[in-house]
């Protein structure tokens, strides 16, 4: 064996390596998640990083609620607008990817993105926003530890806790406060079907949240969450 081919056997071993200790790295971060409540998400502090650009004494709006005192309509709103087989699927709705690569091939542009909750939760977690082929082979691999080691209900706890409802603005009972002076196990359904509806864009949607496009998505989602399964 020449010395250049044992200098890349050594190189790849060694990134080989790293990867093994990279994912290792996240691997102990959700087996720990799993018991004890995250504060600051990764999606949480570039948020923050942003807004101090702007106000360096910019802090977020956060409290971590424990899942028995998050509102069932909020759960089933939640369910209703961003997952509706979520409680089904092993972390990936297959059918909804294809139908989001779909409706994106006929806009030409992105428009749907077809990410499950636990997908999502997966990004805020540990991740960025860029839209990267590593960054989503590396939110598959997390989703699918936190399929494997959490269960559905844990899940949608950290899920509902660590979301971004607005500028700033983070978790359900923020959220509730933010925008209806109540906390999130309070929320009517009408007041959980228009926090839902804002999610895929909230700090857009925070604007205007009473627009024709937020009320006619609200009367929908309040329609079918009543068919909403939540663990």
């Amino acid at each position: 064996m020449t010395r250049v081919h044992r200098l890349f056997r050594r190189l790849v071993v060694g990134l080989a390596l790293l990867l093994l200790i990279w994912q290792g790295w996240y691997f102990g971060w959700v087996v720990w998640w799993k018991y004890v409540d995250p504060g600051q998400t990764a999606f949480m502090r570039h948020r923050l990083a942003e807004l101090r650009l702007k106000k360096p004494a910019a802090t977020l709006r956060h409290q971590w609620v424990a899942y028995d005192h998050i509102g069932q309509p909020l759960k089933q709103a939640v369910v209703a607008a961003e997952d509706d087989k979520f409680v089904d699927h092993e972390g990936f709705d297959w059918e909804g990817m294809q139908k989001a690569l779909a409706k994106n091939q006929q806009k030409g542009k992105v428009v749907a993105g077809g990410s499950t909750i636990s997908q999502q939760l997966a990004k805020n977690l540990f991740l960025s926003s860029a839209k990267t082929p590593w960054r989503k082979a590396q939110e598959a691999v997390i989703t699918v530890w936190l399929e494997l080691l959490w269960d559905k209900r844990r899940i949608l706890e950290v899920y509902l806790n660590s979301v971004e409802w607005g500028e700033g603005v983070f978790g359900a009972d923020a959220a509730a406060h933010r925008y209806f002076s109540t906390d999130a196990g309070r929320l009517s359904a009408e007041q959980a079907a228009r926090l839902a509806v804002m999610l895929p864009a909230p700090r857009r949607y925070e604007r205007n949240p009473y627009s024709a496009y937020v009320n006619m998505r609200t009367q929908l989602i309040m329609t079918r969450m009543q068919g909403s399964a939540v663990p």
